[in-house]
């Protein structure tokens, strides 16, 4: 099953991670769903309309302070629309495997590397509603259609909203504030660069995968380690007050690097794209 030769239906294509699938591939002919995710109907025209082998399935609401904030709405695209998405395809016995993007959220935070057969305990609303899709495509999929889940750590990209972490600091750093204060930066997280994640599905499909894969760059990095050095090539100064509980949640990506998939870019090296 090689990338080129099929016919590719894919969901969140005007999303970052979706947008940067589509670039670097462009010589496959992606068949963009463009219709509401959270409606049958539209769903159901996509798919009657256009002859699908595969598909990957990016729709979703991200940042997890809009999901807390937008819990109902958010929970109806990320699992009702991966729900409506599943009954209509199981119709198709055309399409042969599906791809869907999860999170590291689904996971409990851990001082060790976190195998895909750790501790699910979502840590955000957006972790549970991911979650909730992937126990319902494992519940109705099972022994129909083949699927493949990513669970995918941390990225940062020079398109993303504020709302999430690197982001966020970029236009705190930006701001005409003299000094710049943050609190509860004691974290440790696991960040990748979207290019590698769009090389890690690209390497799921070729490979015909199956099962769950942790897609992550199993480094951990402190936030404050970040924030020191945004500030630094900015010349800035900053306060850092760290009043809560260390927490870490970083991938062991043993299984997915077992397929020859190998992260390209450090954390450094990821920090220096956004200036």
């Amino acid at each position: 099953m090689k990338f080129d030769k099929l016919k590719c239906g894919i969901t969140g294509h005007t999303g970052i991670l979706g947008k940067e699938l589509l670039k670097r591939n462009n010589k496959i002919k992606f068949v963009k769903f463009n219709g509401d995710i959270t409606k049958k109907k539209d769903i159901k025209k996509w798919l009657q309309n256009n002859p699908i082998d595969i598909i990957i399935h990016l729709a979703a609401i991200v940042p997890t302070n809009v999901v807390k904030r937008k819990f109902n709405y958010a929970n109806k695209v990320n699992y009702i629309g991966t729900k409506l998405l599943v009954d209509e395809i199981i119709k198709y016995k055309n399409i042969k495997w599906l791809f869907y993007s999860s999170t590291s959220h689904v996971y409990n935070f851990s001082k060790n590397r976190i195998s895909e057969d750790g501790i699910i305990k979502p840590i955000s609303k957006y972790g549970l509603t991911k979650l909730k899709g992937e126990n319902y495509i494992k519940k109705k999929l099972n022994k129909k259609i083949s699927f493949c889940i990513g669970r995918i750590f941390s990225f940062t990209s020079v398109n993303q909203i504020k709302d999430y972490v690197i982001p966020g600091i970029m236009s705190k750093v930006k701001s005409k504030k003299n000094k710049i204060f943050f609190k509860n930066t004691n974290h440790l997280r696991d960040f990748l660069c979207v290019s590698d994640i769009c090389r890690a599905i690209k390497i799921l499909i070729n490979k015909k995968s199956t099962g769950t894969y942790n897609i992550g760059s199993g480094n951990k990095v402190l936030i404050s380690d970040i924030i020191k050095l945004i500030f630094k090539k900015y010349k800035k100064e900053y306060l850092i007050k760290n009043t809560s509980k260390q927490t870490c949640l970083v991938a062991n990506n043993s299984k997915i690097k077992k397929l020859n998939w190998q992260p390209t870019k450090d954390i450094k090296e990821i920090v220096k794209e956004l200036f």
